[in-house]
């Protein structure tokens, strides 16, 4: 009677100890989805926001190296106005396509808002964020956002600032942000010319077909 007890309470143990498994994996695969963007499958500000708490958390105790860079995307909105949110969705897909090629595995890429993108780099110092950032800006500028004969193109001025040790979330982001502003008001006072193909490793096309224009019509897979 005993020994049947026994095999029951261990039985009931084990279903019990499967069904907390199966929630928590469940509730793993949820947090998962709320820190992720969906239309491009990378982190979303909440999720950036983690990885930057931790990162803030890591540079003071170990005193690492890391760096935040912001971009944003002047005359997108153009896009979105011209040709269709479908458009401007998969012009979102193609920038973050190549910022994450142009990062590391290590690196955090993320969609910090509607058109703005924010990086955590590690082990790197300021001259090398910089410089970083200058990349993202000049292969983000020689992108062309084609419909039939129109082009569009984007801008991407961007912020960088360094983690320090006695660092707090708000002053990261502020600081980031406020370098971003700067950089815009720069790039809006000269007058350079649009990068070329010579100028970064490869040139990105995004083809935009006819039928992007309607609001309810499916995307066409983008072309290079």
């Amino acid at each position: 009677m005993f020994a049947v007890a026994k095999d029951e309470v261990q039985s009931r143990t084990e279903r019990l100890e499967a069904e907390l498994a199966a929630a928590r994996s469940l509730i793993k695969q949820l947090e998962s989805r709320i820190e992720t963007d969906v239309l491009l499958d990378i982190a979303n500000r909440r999720g950036f926001e983690r990885e930057l708490a931790r990162a803030v958390l890591h540079v003071h105790r170990y005193q690492r190296s890391a760096a935040v860079i912001f971009i944003d995307l002047d005359n997108f909105k153009s896009i979105n106005d011209r040709f269709g949110h479908l458009a401007g969705d998969a012009a979102l897909k193609a920038v973050s396509d190549v910022i994450i090629k142009t990062c590391r595995r290590s690196d955090t890429v993320a969609r910090y808002g509607g058109d703005e993108f924010a990086v955590l780099l590690w082990n790197l110092g300021e001259s090398a964020a910089r410089a970083k950032a200058l990349a993202f800006e000049k292969i983000i500028e020689a992108m062309e956002i084609r419909f039939t004969s129109d082009v569009c193109a984007v801008g991407a001025p961007t912020g960088v600032t360094m983690l320090q040790r006695f660092d707090s979330l708000p002053h990261v982001i502020a600081r980031a942000d406020k370098d971003m502003y700067s950089r815009k008001m720069e790039k809006k006072s000269e007058e350079q010319p649009r990068p070329t193909s010579s100028d970064v490793a490869a040139r990105h096309i995004v083809r935009l077909s006819e039928d992007m224009r309607p609001r309810g019509a499916e995307l066409d897979p983008l072309a290079r």
